[in-house]
């Protein structure tokens, strides 16, 4: 049985950010939005049918309890949560934390304007500010 191995594109376009019990949390290296991937840490997935009954539970309450700390940080208006494989199909969910202030408030995001990358200072802070709080809610 081989170990896990996040997608070259997910790896290329996201910052490492910590292990839960079942996902790897990323954050998109894009500060236009508040933007992270969970990644459930199994081989070989592509659909969330495709986990077992204990791992799909285990990725609803990851992606709630991360939705909820992201909340409490950014202040949203709305939280976007969707598994979109089209392009990578590795099995990954994407929350977007959306304000009525962002660029393209209402629209989806995809493929809309150019990333803006975190400075090396910026992605430092947020990684650290959301490790904090997972250590506190833990």
């Amino acid at each position: 049985m081989g170990s896990f191995q996040l997608d070259s594109k997910l790896n290329h376009d996201t910052h490492f950010v910590s292990d839960l019990d079942l996902c790897r949390l990323l954050i998109m290296n894009d500060s236009n939005y508040p933007w992270f991937i969970l990644v459930p840490r199994r081989l070989n997935i592509t659909e969330i049918y495709q986990l077992s009954n204990e791992d799909r539970f285990e990725l609803d309450y990851e992606t709630n309890f991360i939705s909820e700390i992201l909340a409490s940080i950014f202040k949203d208006d709305k939280m976007n949560i969707a598994p979109l494989v089209n392009i990578v199909s590795q099995l990954h969910v994407h929350i977007i934390v959306r304000k009525k202030t962002d660029l393209l408030w209402p629209e989806t995001i995809w493929g809309k304007k150019s990333p803006l990358f975190y400075s090396k200072e910026d992605i430092e802070n947020t990684i650290s500010n959301i490790k904090n709080l997972l250590t506190n809610y833990k």
